[in-house]
């Protein structure tokens, strides 16, 4: 299982490469010269937030499960695009995501669990 959480954090990185978050500018002397003097991006651009990544690899894996349905309806109807070796790779990888994706919910569950059981 642990193949498939690291599989869906691979897929949550890329996700987030894929969006346009601005770089950090290096440090130098006109940081130290002038603090308020460097430009930190553009402000129309935000970073992309942990619930948009989680929302997208969400519907990524909404998107197989329907990819993989859709080829078993396919096969079913007796389609020649959908021979049985697509239908079966379809259906082990709409598994697959499903399965890191209960594995990262489990997860995440898990650590709410422990800041809120954490003593002050």
């Amino acid at each position: 299982m642990s193949d498939a959480v690291s599989s869906i954090l691979s897929q949550i990185r890329s996700y987030q490469s894929q969006l346009a978050t601005p770089a950090l500018p290096p440090l130098g002397k006109e940081l130290a010269a002038n603090p308020s003097a460097v430009d930190f991006g553009n402000p129309g651009i935000k970073p992309a937030s942990f619930t948009e990544t989680l929302q997208s690899a969400i519907e990524g894996v909404n998107s197989t499960q329907k990819n993989a349905g859709a080829l078993a309806t396919a096969f079913e109807l007796g389609d020649p695009r959908a021979d049985l070796a697509r239908v079966m790779v379809a259906a082990q990888q709409s598994q697959v995501a499903f399965r890191a994706t209960v594995e990262v919910r489990n997860r995440l569950v898990q650590a709410y669990q422990d800041v809120m059981n954490m003593p002050l």
